[in-house]
């Protein structure tokens, strides 16, 4: 059931983009390791492909929202979320990455899939 519209999936991109950005020094482990540097790529990407986006914070509108959504799944959400043991740092700091994964997936989950335009969709 998606139930998140997409202007609001849009403020938490941004939001979420910034929180990624900035979370080596928010939680402590800005080390210059992979720790650090996953979540501001991921952060990074999420900004890119949020001003890419054709819904109604995006800026330039030249990804479907679909596209978007399957980018918050396998990037910002699996492999962020992963990340801690794919990059063997997991010992040192985990569940931020984690968090901030399950965060994605849920998000790309419930967010419809077509912004709203002041005409009735039916959402799958």
């Amino acid at each position: 059931m998606r139930f998140i519209p997409t202007k609001i999936h849009g403020l938490l991109d941004y939001l979420s983009a910034g929180l990624f950005l900035l979370s080596p020094w928010l939680f402590g482990f800005a080390d210059g390791g992979a720790a650090q540097y996953v979540p501001m790529g991921v952060g990074a990407f999420v900004l890119v492909y949020s001003l890419l986006t054709n819904y109604e914070l995006g800026l330039v509108r030249r990804l479907s929202m679909p596209t978007h959504l399957a980018l918050d799944l396998g990037v910002s959400g699996l492999f962020l979320g992963a990340s801690p043991w794919l990059f063997g740092f997991a010992d040192e700091v985990y569940l931020p990455h984690l968090l901030f994964g399950l965060f994605s997936v849920s998000a790309g989950l419930f967010t419809h899939k077509v912004p709203y335009d002041g005409r009735v969709h039916v959402q799958s």
